[in-house]
């Protein structure tokens, strides 16, 4: 995956470096200079770690796994991000999710810098036991660099509560008498962690849509209506009309943002795909939402055969996994892995809004086709930060041992999340920059802000 954040934040430089109104005390040389540096801290990271964990298998065999967590920058506070057990993890992956983080929480204004962590593994073709080891081996190499002040995990790809809970308490042993709640994030209520926790993302993820598309198009129809910008005519051609929608990937992530477009009482929509990486059930009047959630919480996939969809109890046609992402629908929501729409199938992708569920599923040539095109693609720097605003959540109920009940976590997520929405959509409509390329500059410019007053650019 090419480390695509480096041109854009490169490219937010650029625009916040021509703007007179952006650190005007900053002039000529020494504006310059500054700038210089920017560019330099945001696209390099802090801290590099790597090692290969040694771990036994159940058949007595040794094996060594490739491990990485990658500390790109803390201005805004301690550092945070996922780690994800995939088999495709690799440094330059890491570096470029890490970088990710520091802008989206930049972005949301979460008092925590961008990390991230990986795991050279496809988790399914290990034991509970030898995951358990994974786990527990990950915190040991990498537990200096971890703790609640210092670099706090959550789950990603491949990784959950269970595995949140395995490495906290690990981190606890081999920690005796130092605080442990917020070592980690993403943990079982029982261990810790939030209520809603593991729902937050994909409530985020929806309600980044049902906001563009209700909240803030009942309140500014009138201004939209005399603007040029394509991406204003394209919002006004979806508002109040029946939406119809295909989600990639049923786990945690796209699983809860159907269900809450199903549910959704503000949108007209019809859920007529969902895949996951076996398959696309696509229904043309529209799909049993709850039913193939409660199959797939039982089984751990979508429905694969007829007698599948039988015992589910819904009507589908079965597709290949990568059809949903050509269908012809209104909104297509990925919450799958990254480079799903690229430069070699973007022209195939029917949807004239897409949004990012999972990082990076939009590669920066597609992105910049789909744009052309008038296509709202809203970023996963925007949509998907449901998780780690709720991961702060957790973080600070564990400080003070005090427990919010779950609407309470979904209030408070959602009012961080329209706070980020007010600020950035008029200016998204307001100009034919991509609605990536405004959130960017916004973060970019929160974070030079930072940076500046704390005097780390001489």
């Amino acid at each position: 995956m090419a480390h695509q954040t480096d041109t854009i934040v490169k490219h937010s430089l650029q625009a916040l470096l021509e703007d007179s109104s952006f650190l005007p005390s900053l002039q000529h040389q020494d504006r310059e200079r500054a700038f210089t540096s920017l560019a330099t801290i945001l696209t390099t990271p802090n801290h590099i770690h790597k090692s290969y964990l040694r771990v036994a298998r159940d058949d007595a065999s040794v094996v060594r796994i490739p491990a990485f967590r990658i500390q790109h920058n803390d201005t805004l506070g301690p550092y945070k991000g996922g780690i994800r057990f995939h088999e495709t993890v690799n440094e330059e992956e890491v570096l470029n999710l890490a970088t990710l983080m520091t802008l989206k929480n930049a972005l949301h204004e979460v008092p925590f810098g961008g990390g991230k962590g990986g795991v050279a593994i496809h988790p399914r073709q290990f034991s509970d036991r030898e995951l358990n080891k994974i786990c527990k081996k990950y915190v040991q190499y990498f537990n200096d660099v971890l703790g609640p002040d210092k670099d706090i995990p959550a789950p990603d790809v491949g990784t959950g509560e269970r595995e949140m809970d395995w490495m906290m308490s690990e981190y606890k042993s081999i920690n005796p008498g130092k605080p442990y709640l917020g070592s980690f994030t993403g943990k079982s209520v029982m261990s810790g962690g939030s209520l809603g926790r593991r729902e937050a993302t994909g409530k985020g993820v929806y309600f980044t849509l049902r906001y563009m598309l209700h909240d803030f198009l009942q309140d500014q129809t009138n201004w939209l209506s005399d603007s040029d910008n394509p991406f204003a005519r394209t919002a006004l051609a979806h508002a109040g009309k029946p939406l119809r929608m295909a989600v990639q990937g049923f786990g945690n992530v796209g699983s809860v943002a159907a269900l809450e477009a199903y549910q959704c009482k503000h949108l007209q929509n019809k859920l007529v795909a969902v895949s996951d990486r076996n398959v696309t059930l696509y229904n043309d009047d529209g799909l049993d939402v709850p039913a193939l959630a409660a199959f797939a919480r039982k089984h751990g996939e979508l429905p694969t055969k007829e007698e599948h969809l039988t015992e589910a109890g819904v009507k589908a046609e079965l597709l290949s996994h990568e059809e949903v992402l050509y269908l012809q629908v209104d909104v297509l929501i990925l919450a799958a892995l990254e480079d799903q729409i690229r430069q070699d199938n973007v022209e195939k992708v029917k949807a004239r809004i897409i949004v990012e569920g999972a990082n990076a599923p939009v590669s920066g040539e597609a992105d910049t086709w789909l744009n052309d095109q008038g296509v709202i693609v809203i970023p996963d720097i925007l949509a998907n930060a449901g998780g780690v605003i709720v991961s702060y959540f957790e973080w600070l109920q564990g400080r003070d041992t005090r427990f919010l009940s779950e609407p309470e976590v979904f209030n408070l997520l959602y009012d961080k999340m329209t706070s980020t929405m007010k600020a950035i959509l008029p200016f998204y409509f307001g100009n034919p920059a991509s609605l990536r390329e405004n959130c960017y500059v916004l973060a970019v410019r929160k974070l030079c802000t930072k940076l500046y007053l704390q005097g780390k650019l001489y």
